[in-house]
């Protein structure tokens, strides 16, 4: 749900998500907005230029020329003087000329010419004759014959980069993703993570089985109910919101406001106002059930008890339940036009969970010309905005918000963000310090807003002022000191500013303890294992993140996070390989 979730991550310079390079690596530099933690691979375009970017297509060694008949009859001398050795390189030679000329057959009846020649003891040279046999076969597409000549190259020379990469190449032709990520993690870690095509192809590899992981699980799973705190922090991104509202005075039973100890037991006959009661006391689990009692019963209450009921189902993660109660009350013509947004914000924002932007933005714009005086349209459009990278319109949308709510200090705060990554991706200093000068701003006149110090902690770490952004952490925490979140981004800038591993744990530890539902607090310290080479502790990590995921799309990212650290293992074992540790 918008409102409520992480930002999404933006791509690093080598078009690579970010969290897919801070999984793969480990030294210690934060990038971007969202505090990630990564290891920097930009070098300078000079190293880049003709390397690494290329898919060698040739095979090894050279081939001979093209021979005369005295040649021929000279060679032939020459051939009984010569080693197997020599003999076999030669064949290898020939067949390296039929490869480069497109006559595969021959090729690969020269290659295999070579491996019969070749003394068993000379491991790398028919290491290099079963890759070479391995590079023809893959022209001609016959993706089980690479494979298996790639295994007999990689068993005598295990760290063949080229063998390790073609097998992975192929098995991911033959579907078997499992262990093409497997040597394709090797891939990378051998070659520092410079090489374009291996990254990308790891990329791919973990997105694709992070998508099917999560397609499964997401489909079975439990529907688990999100942290009070998380609740309470999704609500008051709304405030034309009718169903958020505390009960009015009328809706009270007087017998009601007199029960003390136990949560009072209420008596009206009405569903909806009973789910509105236990929401005041945070006894979220019966919502869902009293709503539907208002339903069934066709009660007065019925447009605020679905859009209340499909709320919940959102916040618990079944979008499928949701969304029926949502296109109800959106196509209940005489509806409460304010309900009738609410339900189009909440149906926008959940299609853009489900990366159908399209959609999305259609619901919002709908919901902007029913009620266009309605601020939260344009508070979370103006998210959307950011999240489609559509900046400048993002701030447009927050200007709107704050023209019709001036006390919102959420949207004053967003906006400066939103100003904050327009100057960051045009990078002009003067405007870079408008935009921090507008944080001050927003929190010298929102002194008790805790966004807006969190926001404007973020800019300051990308600014690299990591003592200013580490005392905006510090009031965000004296504002709300149960918002888990914040303990983890505190967590995460120990790490970038003072390399301070253990107290970066500490804290993520404690955003653990305060909401054991956190699941960005698991998904850091599973990334922080990783880099630190503990990857069994990592994988429980990302394991708990899993059982948490509040959309099939974060799940599967989790799952790729996790698929990676478990290759990792699996590439330690085989080969010995393990990226740079902290």
């Amino acid at each position: 749900i918008m409102a409520a979730s992480k930002p999404v991550e933006p791509q690093s310079a080598a078009g690579l998500p970010r969290w897919q390079l801070a999984l793969l690596v480990g030294t210690p530099i934060v990038l971007g907005v969202g505090a990630v933690y990564l290891w920097n691979r930009n070098r300078s375009k000079k190293d880049r230029k003709g390397k690494g970017n290329g898919e060698r297509k040739t095979p090894e060694g050279s081939a001979s020329p093209v021979q005369g008949q005295d040649g021929e009859a000279r060679a032939n001398r020459e051939l009984e003087n010569m080693t197997p050795l020599d003999r076999a390189q030669g064949a290898k030679n020939k067949g390296n000329k039929y490869f480069k000329a497109g006559k595969y057959d021959l090729a690969i009846h020269c290659y295999t010419e070579a491996i019969s020649l070749c003394p068993t003891e000379q491991k790398t040279d028919l290491s290099t004759f079963y890759q070479n046999r391995a590079a023809a076969y893959e022209q001609q597409m016959k993706w089980t014959e690479v494979v298996q000549d790639c295994c007999q190259a990689v068993e005598m020379n295990p760290r063949y980069v080229k063998a390790l990469f073609r097998r992975a190449k192929a098995l991911e032709r033959l579907d078997n993703k499992k262990e093409c990520l497997e040597d394709v993690t090797a891939v990378c870690i051998l070659e520092s993570f410079q090489n374009q095509q291996s990254m990308l192809l790891a990329d791919k590899v973990l997105k694709s089985l992070g998508k099917e992981k999560a397609k499964d699980k997401y489909k079975n799973r439990e529907p688990l109910m999100p942290s009070p705190q998380f609740i309470k922090s999704y609500f008051s991104s709304f405030t034309d919101d009718i169903i958020s509202q505390p009960l009015q005075k009328g809706e009270k039973k007087d017998e009601d406001k007199d029960k003390e100890g136990e949560a009072a037991e209420v008596t009206a006959s009405s569903g909806y106002l009973k789910a509105k009661q236990y929401m005041e006391e945070e006894n979220y689990d019966k919502i869902i059930s009293e709503c539907t009692k208002e339903i069934d019963s066709a009660g007065r209450y019925t447009t605020e008890a679905l859009i209340l009921r499909a709320t919940f189902y959102l916040l618990i993660g079944n979008a499928n339940a949701a969304q029926p109660d949502l296109d109800r009350v959106i196509n209940t013509q005489d509806a409460n036009v304010k309900l009738r947004a609410n339900a189009l914000i909440k149906r926008g924002s959940m299609y853009m969970q489900q990366q159908q932007p399209m959609l999305s933005t259609q619901d919002f714009n709908m919901a902007a010309e029913i009620d266009s005086h309605n601020a939260d349209v344009y508070h979370h459009r103006g998210q959307l905005k950011i999240l489609l990278d559509q900046v400048e319109e993002a701030v447009g949308d927050f200007d709107e918000c704050i023209l019709l709510r001036p006390d919102s200090a959420l949207a004053q705060a967003q906006k400066c963000f939103a100003l904050y990554r327009q100057q960051y991706t045009g990078n002009n200093p003067y405007q870079m310090q408008t935009a921090m000068d507008c944080f001050e701003d927003v929190i010298r006149r929102f002194p008790k807003c805790a966004e807006g110090y969190a926001l404007y902690a973020q800019a300051l770490t990308d600014q690299q002022q990591f003592g200013k952004a580490d005392e905006m952490y510090d009031k965000c925490i004296e504002l709300e000191p149960d918002n888990a979140t914040t303990y983890v981004h505190k967590g995460l800038l120990q790490l970038q500013w003072k390399q301070d591993v253990d107290l970066g744990l500490e804290l993520i530890s404690k955003a653990i303890e305060i909401d054991n539902k956190c699941d960005f607090a698991y998904e850091t310290m599973g990334t922080i294992e990783v880099q630190r080479g503990n990857l069994d502790k990592a994988i429980d990590m990302f394991n708990k993140a899993i059982n948490l995921a509040k959309s099939e799309m974060e799940m599967a990212h989790l799952y790729s996070l996790c698929d990676a650290a478990y290759a990792q293992t699996e590439v330690a074992r085989k080969y010995g390989l393990k990226p740079p540790t902290l």
